[in-house]
């Protein structure tokens, strides 16, 4: 028995050590304003070179959408000296992987390697950087590609457009208000020389930021990246002037329609505050507390207990500027979407009239940490977490320090939230409708 419970305190001991281990990182800047993050972990011979441009959906001009998830396949198509086509091949041949994504905020590439292949990384991003060919051939290869991707993820997929359907309804102004991927006549319309100078507007070392994350050593590094990304040209700054939103005090109610569904589909949307912003993470909490898992409030009322929704979610959709709080429910059966609506109101107003219970907030908590240490459990998602920290949040020591946020978040933050910012008369209440009813209207 004592033998047992030594091994017991001893993996304790274990555990509480490797949640308070924190990730070491060395940042500097380059002349040309490349800002550079390293990290080193050399438990696993395993190395990430990433590169995150603060360039996404919002920036462009009107009657160009998409240029910068168009931007996120086109920057593969081949440089100087990657012809064209072999950008994956290189990779995979010498036992890597990468990828890249595109939000309306940012636009994040990465390699991952067998660490004796850093070097290659580094010069594969400084060549999409310094050296990349925008061509009508590429342009026109890739919009084939993205018109694609289009169809597949949203005009031919059930729910497809049921985000961009909320955002044209929640934003009048800003160009959130627009999809992420753009209108395909925008991207057909865009000449050559708007690409390219597009590309050369933000695609600039001063306005990204490069993490190396694994196994490397810090010198040798510094002098291959300053080889590689020293020669770059700075880029002119870049001054982003959005327009702003008018509150919204009046429920806002609208309708989509879809081909591809047979059943309809509630979504209950408020405009929330940026993501650097506590009641950001406050509005996570709540997310949790609403829809995770199967004893979530709002899951175990309407799909559990009295069976109305065939499913049910709350996100927080964090967003530079404006975040957007969906609650998204398909019904069961004979429900109408007004019950549902009606039944999560309901959920919405104990959290604005009343705290919630020290049990459930105590889960929360503990889904916070687990969340925190899971984010870091890997040396590619350091370096997601490095880069995103730094570029859009101006905090490096996030990576470390954002725990302490959710940790002095109260049941008092979270029901003062609800009450500044999930009330009835701010929300946009969208029925998304199977398009066979659309004709009977």
């Amino acid at each position: 028995m004592i033998n047992k419970l030594k091994l017991v305190a001893c993996f304790f001991f274990i555990g509480i050590v490797g949640f308070a281990q924190e990730v070491e990182f060395t940042e500097y800047d380059l002349d040309n304003g490349l800002h550079v993050i390293l990290h080193q972990d050399n438990s696993a011979p395993v190395v990430t070179t990433s590169v995150m441009y603060h360039v996404g959906g919002k920036d462009r001009e009107d009657g160009r959408t998409g240029m910068a998830h168009f931007f996120e396949h086109l920057l593969f198509e081949g440089t100087e000296n990657i012809p064209n086509g072999k950008w994956f091949e290189i990779v995979s041949s010498h036992g890597g992987s990468n990828n890249a994504n595109t939000s309306q905020d940012r636009t994040y590439y990465y390699e991952v390697f067998p660490s004796n292949n850093l070097e290659l990384g580094l010069w594969m991003e400084s060549e999409r950087m310094m050296h990349p060919i925008i061509g009508q051939k590429g342009v026109d290869t890739q919009n084939e590609v993205v018109k694609e991707e289009r169809r597949l993820r949203y005009d031919n997929s059930p729910y497809g457009n049921l985000l961009q359907a909320m955002q044209e309804n929640m934003f009048e102004k800003h160009p959130y208000k627009n999809p992420n991927v753009g209108y395909m006549e925008d991207l057909d319309a865009a000449t050559l020389d708007e690409f390219k100078a597009y590309f050369d507007k933000y695609y600039v070392p001063n306005n990204a930021v490069l993490v190396v994350a694994g196994d490397i050593e810090i010198d040798e590094t510094k002098k291959m990246i300053k080889d590689y990304f020293g020669p770059i040209e700075r880029g002119e700054e870049i001054t982003r002037d959005f327009p702003k939103e008018d509150p919204i005090t009046e429920q806002i109610n609208a309708k989509a329609y879809d081909s591809n569904i047979q059943i309809p589909a509630s979504v209950i949307g408020y405009r929330t505050p940026a993501f650097t912003e506590k009641d950001s993470y406050v509005l996570n909490m709540i997310s949790d507390y609403l829809s995770d898992g199967n004893s979530s409030k709002l899951y175990k009322k309407l799909v559990d207990e009295q069976k109305q929704a065939l499913q049910i979610g709350a996100f927080n959709l964090e967003q530079e500027d404006y975040g957007m709080y969906l609650i998204f429910s398909i019904p069961l059966g004979d429900t109408s979407l007004e019950t549902l609506n009606t039944e999560i109101e309901e959920e919405i107003a104990k959290l604005r009239n009343e705290m919630i219970s020290e049990k459930d907030f105590q889960k929360l908590q503990n889904k916070a940490e687990n969340n925190f240490v899971n984010s870091n459990s890997s040396v590619a998602g350091i370096a997601n977490s490095l880069a995103r920290n730094y570029m859009l949040y101006g905090d490096t020591d996030l990576i470390n320090d954002q725990i302490e946020i959710y940790r002095n978040i109260t049941r008092e933050d979270i029901q003062r939230v609800a009450k500044e910012y999930l009330k009835p008369n701010q929300r946009v209440v969208l029925e998304y409708l199977p398009a066979s009813e659309q004709a009977e209207e």
